[in-house]
């Protein structure tokens, strides 16, 4: 059997950097973003329906709480609590200034 001696170390290879989502090319995806970069917070399906000029009946909220789900799973949303939906804040950067609070 026979063995190799390193004489040095690899050099080190830099992390890849990481990729944006891709978005799906639906225009209600953008919409959705677009009315989250105006928001003051977290919403729901229905405020998002509501802000979207929809009829606010079930399809079109279960519609819509399907959107943000799949953006949640790209990685554009964040989904604090059940139901609540906000843009993701990768924890490597500060919270956007709305989200921050004054009297600290």
């Amino acid at each position: 059997m026979t063995r190799k001696t390193l004489l040095a170390l690899p050099p080190i290879a830099p992390e890849p950097a990481e990729e944006p989502p891709v978005l799906p090319d639906h225009p209600a995806y953008q919409q959705i973003l677009t009315v989250f970069a105006d928001a003051a917070g977290p919403m729901r399906a229905r405020d998002l329906c509501e802000r979207l000029d929809l009829a606010i009946m079930p399809k079109n909220i279960e519609s819509t709480r399907h959107k943000l789900k799949r953006l949640v799973s790209l990685g554009v949303l964040a989904e604090p609590e059940a139901g609540l939906f906000a843009l993701h804040c990768p924890s490597n950067s500060a919270p956007p200034a709305h989200l921050t609070r004054a009297d600290r």
